[in-house]
């Protein structure tokens, strides 16, 4: 989930890298993700979110996220390019699952992924190399 279409083109591309059978549900908006979440039944392994958006930003969303019992249980990783510590701090106090600081090394941002997704596997989160993920 992020309102930048270059950084979802991006995550794309790492997931078609790294598990091609991945399914990917990218949205632009935090309303359109609880749209989705809410109203739609959508319930991805993990949700990707990033901190930086217009109207809703991604700590409302979290917060949103982990207070709806129909929705807390939904891993989300906040993968965003802000590594202070007030926002990790923050992240894991609404109860994020994990924080990356997003590399800007291509390369990089594809190993971070690929260690997402072997963690979230050995902790059982996703079922099938990353399947039904969402960013």
């Amino acid at each position: 989930m992020d309102d930048n279409p270059a950084d979802r083109v991006l995550v794309q591309v790492a997931f078609e890298l790294i598990s091609p059978a991945a399914v990917l549900t990218c949205v632009e908006s935090a309303s359109a993700a609880l749209d989705l979440l809410r109203n739609h039944g959508v319930r991805p392994d993990v949700m990707l979110l990033d901190l930086d958006m217009p109207y809703m930003d991604g700590f409302q969303l979290l917060g949103e996220v982990k207070q709806d019992a129909r929705l807390a249980q939904i891993q989300v990783v906040v993968l965003t390019g802000y590594g202070h510590k007030e926002h990790v701090e923050r992240a894991y106090a609404l109860q994020a699952s994990s924080y990356l600081v997003k590399s800007l090394d291509f390369d990089r941002f594809v190993e971070q992924l690929e260690r997402l997704v072997r963690d979230r596997q050995v902790n059982g989160v996703l079922q099938d190399v990353g399947s039904h993920g969402e960013a």
